[in-house]
């Protein structure tokens, strides 16, 4: 006789949540059993012979421009290595531009992954790296499309003031930007300058 066990347990020994075991069987690829309780209980053998599609975990990172590779570089080294030691097969979604710029192709990519259902979860390494403002958006796309969000750095050590801070020099950056052109003299010194007296502050 086959063994029975509850869904806490098939959702672990697949390594899958447990909204993706009720998917699957409103999809009609697996079939538990109820209990006289109506509690679910699945076939041990059926469960180990699932094709475990939509299993795949993104770990985003991005960086705001170009000239920051070696943060990009550490944020991919660190999200490697976590999802690797959970042992979640991974696909790293990589992105320049900036945390207001909602048109960037890896986030694009990102959301049509999450809307079609093929990814089980999205590792990051702080959540402004979605977005500065909006990553609430996200979060609650992943929510609609049973994604797992994993925050690898879940505290933040950065005050408010800090914070604040950040987002004026990134919404300047933005608007000076296209007021002069990215590549204007002029704008980089203008950037320099507020870099200057906002690490001051």
């Amino acid at each position: 006789m086959s063994q029975k066990i509850p869904i806490s347990e098939a959702s672990k020994i697949l390594g899958v949540a447990q909204s993706t075991l009720r998917r699957w069987e409103d999809e009609g690829k697996i079939t538990p059993t109820r209990t006289a309780n109506g509690h679910r209980r699945y076939d041990l053998s059926e469960l180990l012979n699932v094709k475990k599609e939509g299993t795949l975990t993104i770990g985003y990172a991005r960086v705001s421009s170009s000239d920051q590779k070696e943060d990009l570089k550490r944020q991919c080294e660190v999200l490697e290595l976590f999802c690797a030691n959970n042992g979640w097969q991974f696909k790293i979604i990589q992105d320049f531009g900036s945390g207001l710029n909602y048109q960037k192709k890896g986030l694009k990519q990102l959301i049509k992954l999450i809307c079609s259902q093929e990814i089980e979860r999205l590792v990051i390494t702080h959540k402004d790296r979605l977005l500065r403002f909006g990553s609430e958006l996200i979060f609650s796309l992943c929510e609609e499309f049973g994604v797992e969000i994993v925050l690898i750095n879940q505290t933040n050590n950065s005050t408010y003031e800090e914070d604040l801070t950040n987002d004026v020099l990134e919404i300047i950056t933005v608007f000076s930007a296209r007021l002069y052109g990215s590549r204007s003299q002029k704008n980089r010194k203008i950037i320099e300058e507020l870099k200057d007296v906002s690490s001051k502050l």
